[in-house]
């Protein structure tokens, strides 16, 4: 009925310039938070996209952009400065820091008609440096040494470091000084708590990108309508609704039953079940398969007396058939993978370590660790322990517990006694995962960037905990002191081929410590009607819907 809807609307309304009314959006999860800087997640990210703008961004060629700002800032330009350091200050690299200079977009304002201004910029700022505000990124802010106010729209940003992404501050997003500032200095170590994200989500002073939240109902719903204060291309959908179906069968359902009119690529349906689907119907609706830098993993909870062994974590390695997975679940489409760095990506190692299926190996591993007592199957070591690890992911994702059967049974095979507990993506993710709750294995996904160095999920500074208010995702406890070297040299080295050994060896030390368990790289499968246009994913960090603008219904 809604289609039929619609497609009245679209053929009354011609080659008219009026808008459609409303695109209704499958989701898998819903956003543990809904502010822009804290507990990354596809599900926060993907409805953010719709409601603000990045200061820079990877686009659809994977190359560096404005968005925000209105230039990028460049050494031969003259915008991007090398510079001493102030004393006392370490740097990195050859030791100088950057002055880079970016310019607000002339138009910018919040979705209540007060302008973005340099005051946004210097309080994102103040809030990012506090150990115990709950960003995620405190790095990013701590590397800013100051930032000098010009006007109103131009500010000079002093880095410590000159890198190779010098440009790049796509994290740094920008929260209203007018709105949050208050909420921020009156408790800033329960910052976290109170932000109006969080409490006044409807506040049409959080949001300006091309549409605004005008309802939002936790684990259900998000509803969004035309931020008329937006200063781009005018969307053509006055309503977007996101309905939250966490069991992916539910959420194809729905798609058939004209609930929903898409589902999201980047939180939709399993890969498996998108070529079923499109067997079946697709003649029905555009089905676009996007490869790209998504990983599916496994955190391993490092402080587990039993993972601490390495010989344990390899073994694991060796007792999957991983291709066994791509092929049987996948029809190959979904590559296994070796690192946590793509194929797609320049700096990808293809002669890093690379763990065939060898149970043979994988028990001599484990009998090598002391885990060689086997009764009734299992494993127990001297002490008559069993081998024994609990292996959570999101509750309702069809493919993921089909994953984690496959890789329970591989492992029983082996001797290991796989207790599976589920939960609900917004606990998983928003108190399992976030606060290092799980005790042994953590699946799910990490998006990742052209080149994106992983501190945040592998250096030994970025573990949460309570004492920095559980900001940095390197959930797993993963310390290694040359890995820590590595990542801190790869961003201050500006030649290509020198970064790309560099790069070589970070995969190497990945592949040999098995800090996670590689699974493989995500094809998102873009479930879309056919009247619908502009839909373009990345294959990458950022979102299809962070160009919402551009989707237009056919011939309008």
């Amino acid at each position: 009925m809604r289609k039929l809807i619609l497609s009245i609307i679209m053929v009354l309304a011609g080659s008219a310039t009026a808008s459609a009314t409303e695109l209704r959006i499958g989701l898998s999860q819903y956003p543990t938070t809904l502010h822009p800087n804290m507990e990354a997640s596809t599900a926060k990210s993907y409805v953010m996209s719709m409601t603000q703008r990045p200061m820079t961004v990877y686009d659809h060629e994977w190359q560096l952009v404005c968005m925000l700002c209105v230039e990028l800032p460049s050494i031969e330009a003259g915008t991007a400065v090398p510079e001493d350091l102030p004393e006392g200050v370490e740097g990195a690299g050859d030791g100088r820091g950057i002055a880079l200079t970016y310019r607000i977009q002339p138009q910018a304002t919040w979705g209540d008609g007060t302008p973005i201004t340099t005051e946004d910029v210097v309080f994102t700022w103040k809030v990012g440096r506090h150990e115990k505000s709950g960003i995620g990124n405190l790095e990013l802010y701590r590397r800013i040494l100051s930032i000098d106010v010009i006007d109103d729209k131009t500010f000079v940003m002093h880095a410590d470091r000159v890198s190779f992404e010098y440009a790049a501050i796509n994290d740094f997003k920008l929260l209203p000084a007018h709105i949050e500032g208050p909420i921020f200095d009156a408790a800033p170590d329960d910052y976290k708590n109170r932000t109006a994200f969080d409490s006044d989500p409807t506040n049409p002073g959080l949001a300006f990108g091309p549409y605004r939240i005008v309802e939002a109902v936790p684990g259900s719903r998000i509803v969004l309508e035309r931020n008329e204060s937006w200063w781009g291309e005018k969307p053509v959908f006055d309503r977007i609704t996101l309905l939250t179906i966490e069991k992916t069968t539910a959420l194809e359902a729905n798609l058939l039953s004209g609930n929903v009119d898409m589902i999201a690529g980047e939180l939709g349906l399993s890969l498996d079940q998108a070529l079923a689907f499109e067997k079946r119907h697709g003649d029905d609706y555009q089905i676009i398969y996007e490869p790209g830098l998504l990983y599916e993993h496994i955190d391993l909870m490092l402080e587990n007396p039993i993972l601490q062994d390495k010989r344990v974590r390899q073994a694991l390695v060796y007792a999957i058939d991983g291709e066994a997975i791509s092929q049987r679940l996948f029809e190959g489409r979904q590559p296994v993978a070796h690192s946590g760095v793509s194929p797609l990506d320049w700096v990808y190692a293809p002669d890093i370590k690379m763990y065939d299926h060898d149970p043979e190996k994988a028990g001599e591993l484990l009998d090598a660790a002391g885990w060689s007592d086997i009764r009734d199957g299992i494993r127990h070591n001297a002490a008559g322990e069993a081998l024994r690890l609990e292996f959570m992911t999101t509750a309702g994702n069809r493919i993921r517990e089909l994953v984690q059967q496959v890789l329970q049974s591989q492992w029983r095979q082996a001797g290991l006694d796989i207790r599976v507990r589920n939960e609900p993506a917004r606990v998983f993710f928003g108190e399992t995962v976030h606060h290092r709750r799980f005790t042994g294995l953590a699946m799910f996904a990490w998006g990742k960037g052209p080149e994106h160095v992983p501190r945040s999920t592998l250096h030994s500074e970025e573990i949460p905990n309570e004492a920095n208010g559980w900001s940095g995702q390197n959930y797993t406890g993963f310390r290694n002191t040359e890995m820590d070297e590595l990542i801190e040299a790869i961003g201050v080295e500006l030649d290509r081929p020198t970064r790309k050994e560099m790069w070589a060896r970070v995969q190497q030390i990945y592949a040999e410590e098995v800090p996670v368990v590689s699974l493989y790289w995500r094809a998102n499968a873009y479930v879309l009607p056919k009247w619908l246009r502009g839909v373009r994913p990345t294959g990458q960090m950022a979102t299809s819907s962070l160009w919402v603008e551009n989707w237009t219904v056919e011939d309008r």
